[in-house]
């Protein structure tokens, strides 16, 4: 596995990118200052996009029906995790484009190459409040589940008392 988009798992068989490019742009205005050089003023993180691209031998590789699962997905609006396959959490994206070119064919129409690029923009604030918002779903998971332990030892302890 190469890298996840929700249930979308990019690997051989689908989507193998040979290109990933991430850019993360950051807000600094500048104030005018007479005499002295303008004043930055750190405002935040801007946006994050990051493009895959790749090209596709559906002979070898996956082929216009992992494009379109892809568009598939998009299509419905939503935004999705995506993590590496190495373990690194990117954040919650949507998909902003899907392109594709078709060439070099085959008799019946179908095509032997397909170049594609996947863009995508992060739309959760940042990854520490979504880990944060994980935090707080596994405790209180773990409380009910210490809770239900709890009940099941005092019923358990009941029956032999």
């Amino acid at each position: 596995m190469m890298l996840t988009l929700g249930l979308f798992v990019f690997q051989l068989q689908t989507l193998p990118y040979q290109n990933m490019q991430r850019n993360v742009e950051y807000r600094w205005p500048s104030n005018s200052r007479v005499g002295q050089r303008p004043a930055l003023q750190f405002l935040g993180i801007e946006e994050e996009k990051i493009t895959l691209s790749g090209e596709l031998l559906p002979e070898i590789t996956g082929g216009t029906l992992s494009l379109l699962m892809l568009e598939t997905m998009a299509d419905q609006g939503r935004a999705w995790p995506l993590i590496e396959g190495s373990g690194t959490i990117y954040g919650v994206f949507v998909v902003n484009s899907i392109s594709q070119t078709k060439t070099d064919f085959f008799p019946d129409g179908r095509a032997r190459r397909i170049e594609f690029t996947v863009m995508l923009t992060r739309v959760d604030s940042s990854l520490s409040a979504m880990l944060g918002d994980l935090r707080q779903q596994a405790e209180g998971l773990i409380g009910s589940a210490g809770a239900l332990a709890n009940k099941a030892q005092s019923t358990i302890g009941g029956l032999f008392a």
